[in-house]
Order: C-alpha cells, then structure tokens, then sequence
C-alpha cells in the first residue's frame, strides 16, 4: 500500500483537527447547561414554604395537602400578583399552571419544584389514595429546569394526578420503575400536558 500523498495527509489533520474543535465546542456547551443561563445562575435562592400560606393558583392551603409544592420568582412580582413575593403553590400542576396562564404578562426568572432527590420522602399507600409527602423547606427545593419529573403515577399529590420531580436521573427512573408514569424534562412539559392531568 502507499504511503498518503501530502493533500491526504493535510485533508486528514483537517478533518481530524475540526472534529476536535467539534468536540471541544459540545463539551463546553454541555459544562454552559449544567451552570444554567447568566439570569438562572442570578436567580434569587428558593425560599421555605409556609404551611398556611395559600396556593397562588388555586387557593388550596399548601400545608393541608400532600405532594411537591413550588414557586416562581418574578423579576416584578406585582405584574402577576398583588404582593411583591414569590408566588407559591399546591403542587407542580399548579405551578405549570399559573406559568402557562401568566406568560403574557411575565415569565419567572426561576421556578422550583420539590426535588424528591434532595429529602427523605415517604410513599403512603394506607389510605384510599397513594400520596408522597410534602417537603417545604428552602433546602427541599430545586430548579425546574433542573429536573425530571414522573408524570400520572401511581402516587398522587395534592391535586390528584401529580408530576414528582427528582434531580437524580436514575432515581427518578427507579420511582418510575416502581410506581409507572412518564418521565418529562422541563422543557417537555406543555400546558396541554398540565390540563390533562388537572382534569
């Protein structure tokens, strides 16, 4: 066989040299994803739930009830409140909820959503329904874009069918693995998707 002429060996490095660029490119874009945007990365911190504090969305007080709650922080919180507060929430539809239905006046900066990878949680099948419990500490809370969320399993919230968030992948495939549902990604959630379940 022949040695490469001088042109095969340039096209080689070429393309050897563009696929590493191609590579370096992906990898920092992956390290950009796991930080989040500047605005996510500038965002306030979650805050801790009070127990009497009533569902921004549907008026539920959020203590009385099991299942992940959530919040969302606005940059001008009275463009969709009456308070100057984060708004607050029953539960991960809700939290969908009110986003979808405020988006034009305002979108959060950042919404959280319990993160089930982040408590020790318990799963409750004694009574007539099968419900998980409810965390709302500042510390209980991650980002929702963070997240992967188990959709209509089994195990129910406060609104009923529930969407349950895990920052762990793999845990969220195990609760998955035990309990049925869907798995979704933030970005995968569509109000069509938050109706259905609410109803």
């Amino acid at each position: 066989m022949e040695p490469p002429t001088a042109a095969a060996r340039i096209d080689r490095s070429t393309t050897r040299r563009a696929v590493l660029g191609g590579v370096a490119v992906a990898a920092l874009g992956s390290i950009a994803g796991c930080f989040g945007n500047e605005e996510t990365a500038n965002a306030p911190d979650p805050i801790s739930i009070d127990a009497e504090q009533a569902c921004d969305n549907c008026t539920m007080v959020i203590g009385n009830h099991p299942g992940p709650a959530g919040q969302s922080h606005y940059e001008d919180p009275t463009a969709v409140l009456d308070e100057d507060r984060p708004a607050q929430f029953c539960s991960t539809l809700c939290t969908y909820a009110f986003t979808f239905d405020h988006e034009q006046e305002s979108e959060p900066v950042v919404s959280y959503l319990t993160d089930y990878s982040a408590v020790e949680y318990e799963v409750d099948d004694s009574g007539q329904r099968t419900v998980i419990s409810r965390h709302l500490e500042a510390d209980a809370f991650g980002d929702a874009s963070e997240l992967t969320m188990i959709a209509d399993s089994e195990v129910e919230g406060a609104m009923g069918k529930s969407m349950i968030p895990f920052a762990d992948a793999d845990q969220a495939d195990e609760f998955q693995a035990e309990y049925g549902g869907d798995s979704y990604e933030n970005d995968e959630v569509t109000q069509e998707l938050i109706m259905s379940l609410m109803n």
